[in-house]
């Protein structure tokens, strides 16, 4: 079904603009470019390329809310400026995560009002199947030990700043929208109108929904999601609109396009002598897992970052400089570094100020990489807030190029020219991706 879909996407001339709250959305691409600025003339030059996918990373999961609405007020009022000086005509899908923790629903009414879609359809598709989050009779679920369990029931849903109590999301997005939704007056695509009455049900689901509501669509597999697709294309043949808020997988599929194709390292990318640099900033188990599983099974000089004492220090500048000689000493002796944060959780009493936190730690990560001066063989970067404040602050990339995914759900960005380490190999590595051992794997399949 993909060559159909192909077929129907160039044919309609647009291009995906992905605005995505944070690095790791680009996990499902490939031969994509990514920018981390929001310039008018940037992604006009960009969409004048006519390219069929183009990612913009706002990172607004760090921000507290009413500054990632402003934020995307003013991303969304410029892709606007920007499509009609390149004269290209573009789909909007707002790329959030698969374990819903994101601004939901003022991130989406914030695209719909600057982008004039308030009567679009929501479509909400956080389905991942790369990551095994799966979504059956409107309850979404991830993949754990082989066993299906609510995202309820796992510890995403206890996240400080985006937690929630409903697996079901017509439930959810009642919970979310504090009622103003109600669970009865979302709409929902089954596995029953995709796999058995296929596309042209899909359509028929699809036409039937008001201007402005949210549609759930449930989805386990690729095919699920292309049929998907083509029933989004009839309904949009016969005058809907839509607004997309979904998981990375859903994205290439949009533009007929395999998802996650895999990227292939060649010994000529990282041949480098010196050593490779890995910086972990995520907290959650799985990451911390991964973690002691790359340190038990490989040979690394450590630094941990301990956070409680940066919350209380007035010499964080002296300190990172301190880190960054250390690993230019250790990345020119060849030997591979990992800087990683305390594994204990520094929470605020409330989600403003634990996303505060996180915004000191993640800027004290990034002095150490502006600090620099020895280019590492690769980096790999641990954590959606990590990768992307070190990459567009840290590495002060405003475009990289998304060579596609090392690993299932972990993509590969080659930094541009303008770069402080041009054409660096940098992993965006999500913190809830991958088994136990992924983080070893990923390290030693681009070390060679």
């Amino acid at each position: 079904m993909l060559p159909a879909i192909r077929e129907e996407f160039i044919r309609s001339e647009k291009t995906i603009v992905v605005l995505d709250d944070d690095p790791t959305g680009t996990q499902t691409c490939y031969d994509v470019t990514v920018l981390t600025s929001w310039r008018v003339a940037l992604i006009a030059e960009e969409l004048r390329k006519k390219p069929s996918i183009l990612y913009i990373l706002t990172n607004s999961r760090s921000l507290p809310e009413q500054e990632a609405v402003d934020l995307t007020l003013e991303v969304g009022s410029n892709v606007n400026k920007a499509a009609q000086e390149s004269g290209r005509q573009i789909v909007v899908i707002s790329r959030s995560d698969s374990t819903l923790r994101g601004h939901f629903p003022a991130e989406v009414d914030a695209i719909a009002r600057t982008m004039n879609m308030q009567e679009a359809v929501i479509v909400f598709i956080p389905a991942f199947i790369e990551g095994g989050r799966f979504t059956l009779n409107d309850v979404h679920y991830i993949v754990e030990n082989e066993t299906l369990v609510p995202v309820s029931d796992t510890p995403f849903a206890h996240d400080v700043v985006f937690g929630y109590k409903q697996a079901n999301l017509k439930q959810w997005v009642e919970e979310k929208t504090a009622g103003r939704i109600r669970a009865e007056d979302v709409n929902s695509i089954s596995i029953e109108d995709i796999r058995i009455g296929g596309p042209q049900a899909v359509s028929e689901q699809l036409t039937t929904c008001a201007a402005g509501t949210v549609c759930v669509v449930n989805a386990a597999s690729y095919r699920d999601l292309e049929v998907v697709v083509m029933g989004l294309l009839l309904a949009e043949k016969q005058g809907k609109t839509f607004l997309y808020r979904s998981s990375a997988t859903f994205v290439p599929i949009r533009a007929g396009l395999e998802s996650s194709r895999m990227f292939l390292p060649r010994k000529e990318d990282t041949r480098l002598a010196q050593g490779a640099l890995v910086i972990v900033g995520s907290h959650v188990p799985k990451t911390t897992r991964q973690l002691f599983w790359l340190l038990e099974n490989g040979h690394y000089r450590t630094v941990e970052v301990n956070v409680g004492e940066l919350l209380h220090s007035e010499e964080l500048a002296n300190r990172a400089e301190l880190i960054g000689k250390q690993t230019d000493g250790w990345l020119a002796n060849g030997e591979d570094v990992v800087l990683y944060t305390s594994r204990r959780l520094e929470a605020g009493p409330d989600p403003k100020s634990s996303l505060m936190i996180n915004a000191l730690v993640s800027d004290f990560l990034v002095s150490i990489l502006k600090g620099l001066t020895v280019r590492p063989k690769f980096i790999v970067a641990k954590g959606g807030i990590t990768s992307s404040d070190l990459a567009s602050k840290g590495l002060a990339t405003e475009k990289a190029m998304v060579l596609g995914p090392v690993i299932p759900g972990v993509p590969v960005w080659q930094m541009d020219a303008a770069s402080k380490f041009p054409g660096i190999l940098y992993v965006v590595f999500p913190g809830n991706v991958g088994d136990e051992t992924a983080l070893l794997e990923v390290c030693r399949k681009l070390g060679g």
